[in-house]
């Protein structure tokens, strides 16, 4: 016999369906008399009430804050806290368009540009951007130390000059940044070490290509480090654009500029600041890496 042909007596004739089994009857509560046993838990009679049993959350339901967008020019009082106020000032355009151009090229051009090489949990990795420092005093973070350097560039003298007008405090230092393309980034930090002193002003001037200035309030101890419900500020640095951190912004929360997925155009950013020499190493921590 052929296997086609056995196979099409398997499937007709020995191939049978099973036999249906009789369904089970769950009695209705009418059939329940009183004193009798209660209907076997087999068919879930019975347990319904303990296996689905409302019970309130541990936790209240709690909205995750919307991102707040910061981008017209003005002052802002963004907490108040036990620490005290924290306030920006956002000026776009402080520098007009073909003074920006002009000192965004020759900055590019001219700083003595480098990628420094920072440590965490004891293994180095290179910064996803370049810097340079200015000022009398070194400065340390991420166990890496940036030397003094006293032989500021005439235009970064000039542009401290009207900074200070604008802000109404003196800077003697000055961290500058390039971000070369929507990959270089900084991670989230505070500008809190011991020589910037207690609540410091820190003046940031963008150059440059467009990028996103990101700021959350740093949670409070019974959060455990947990960022997920505090309040988000999103401010775009387009080019010429001043912003002035004051108050207790640095104490209270934490910035970053992060890697974008398209693309962007080298942003050259100028963060004026006061150093003290004398506090330097006060504070019993040290300020960590920027987390990227």
């Amino acid at each position: 016999m052929s296997d086609k042909r056995q196979r099409a007596r398997v499937q007709g004739s020995w191939a049978k369906p099973l036999p249906r089994q009789p369904r089970p009857t769950v009695p209705t509560s009418s059939s329940v008399t009183p004193g009798a046993n209660p209907p076997s838990a087999a068919w879930g009679v019975g347990q319904s009430q303990s296996m689905f049993e409302y019970q309130q959350p541990a936790k209240a339901f709690r909205d995750v804050p919307t991102e707040k967008v910061i981008e017209k020019q003005g002052g802002y009082e963004i907490s108040h806290g036990s620490s005290g106020v924290s306030r920006l000032r956002l000026i776009p355009g402080f520098l007009p368009p073909e003074e920006a151009d002009w000192a965004f090229s020759k900055l590019l051009a001219e700083l003595p540009w480098s990628q420094k090489t920072n440590y965490r949990e004891g293994e180095a990795y290179e910064e996803p951007r370049l810097t340079c420092w200015f000022g009398e005093v070194p400065y340390t973070y991420a166990h890496s130390t940036m030397e003094a350097n006293t032989q500021w560039h005439p235009l970064l003298v000039t542009l401290r000059d009207v900074v200070e007008k604008e802000s109404g405090c003196s800077f003697n230092s000055l961290l500058c940044n390039l971000y070369r393309n929507c990959k270089d980034s900084i991670g989230w930090h505070s500008d809190d070490e011991a020589a910037l002193g207690p609540q410091p002003t820190i003046a940031s001037l963008s150059l440059g290509d467009m990028r996103v200035f990101s700021l959350r309030k740093k949670p409070p101890p019974e959060e455990n480090g947990d960022y997920t419900y505090m309040e988000k500020l999103r401010v775009p640095l387009t080019h010429g654009t001043l912003l002035i951190m004051e108050g207790a912004t640095q104490e209270d929360w934490q910035h970053s500029v992060a890697k974008e997925y398209h693309d962007r155009g080298p942003r050259v950013n100028l963060t004026f600041r006061t150093m003290y020499s004398e506090l330097e190493g006060q504070r019993p921590r040290v300020r960590p890496p920027p987390q990227h």
